[in-house]
């Protein structure tokens, strides 16, 4: 039996952990958010610790508001680094394995070619900088980590783009979507599954490694708007415009296609392609809803 601590645990990609957990029997889960467990009061995880110790912690806890970290940096910080260096000097401590979730937005988005994970990073928000600053403080705080980074993720809970584009079209006869940003989407359960895949081979891990994870293909924001109409069957009207005609508080990426090579080399991970998971989980919230 494998102890494993989610946190962040109602969050897109929590919530798709717990809900394959029961898939999972070899395991056992204590699952929780901000209410059970402020990751931000390092004696709050350390008296957690004390009584639930587990042997790897998923991080799937972040501040991900994107545009408003440009103001609230104070808070940004707390959550993306301060909270990720806490829990690795816990998991240090018990020698336990951290596993923690990462983003595309820790480049500068300049590249022509998918990212690896080796390449120089340069981040072009604030948003950005404090992810990138947290997985700093990971290897600086730990002896064995494993840091995925994800880019476009979406998923059956929590607020995303393809949810959005799904009510924004029963509500508007016309969506206008950003065409010159590109890069590849991830349904939050394809990753919640490789992370849960994956632990096994990843405990025996005694460094720390970073990985990137997404679903096959690329595409722009707006490929991916007509692909949730088609597949969805709606008759909304999807025109492409350009970032300069979206104007945001934080830069995106104009690039970020991330290289999976090594994870899938490393673990034997077999990826699905992304207009493949999007018809599932399309599916999944016409048949829930």
């Amino acid at each position: 039996m494998i102890d494993i601590l989610v946190t962040g645990a109602y969050g897109q990609l929590g919530s798709e952990i717990k809900e394959l957990s029961s898939n999972y029997p070899h395991y056992r889960f204590d699952f929780t958010d901000a209410d059970t467990l402020d990751i931000s009061d390092e004696q709050n995880i350390k008296s957690y610790f004390e009584n639930f110790k587990p042997q790897v912690l998923i991080n799937c806890a972040a501040y991900t508001a994107v545009d408003k970290a440009e103001e609230e940096i104070t808070f940004a910080e707390l959550i993306n680094v301060h909270a990720p260096a806490n829990l690795a000097r816990q998991c240090n401590s018990i020698d336990a394995l951290l596993i923690h979730v990462s983003t595309d937005y820790v480049f500068s988005g300049k590249a022509f070619q998918p990212y690896k994970e080796s390449d120089i990073t340069d981040p072009v928000s604030v948003y950005g900088k404090t992810k990138l600053d947290g997985e700093n403080a990971i290897r600086a705080n730990s002896k064995k980590s494993i840091i995925i980074r994800t880019s476009w993720l979406y998923s059956y809970y929590g607020k995303n783009f393809v949810k959005t584009m799904l009510k924004l079209a029963h509500d508007r006869g016309e969506l206008r979507v950003i065409a010159d940003q590109i890069g590849s989407p991830t349904y939050a359960a394809d990753l919640a599954k490789v992370i849960l895949d994956i632990i096994p081979q990843s405990m025996k891990i005694q460094t720390n490694e970073t990985f990137h994870y997404t679903n096959e293909g690329v595409l722009s924001w707006y490929d991916f708007a007509v692909a949730i109409m088609e597949l969805s069957g709606l008759k909304c009207k999807v025109t492409p415009i350009e970032t300069k005609d979206y104007p945001t508080p934080a830069a995106r990426p104009s690039y970020s296609v991330m290289n999976k090579s090594k994870i899938k080399s490393t673990f034997g991970v077999e990826i699905p392609y992304w207009r493949h998971s999007l018809k599932l989980c399309i599916t999944r919230l016409f048949r829930l809803s």
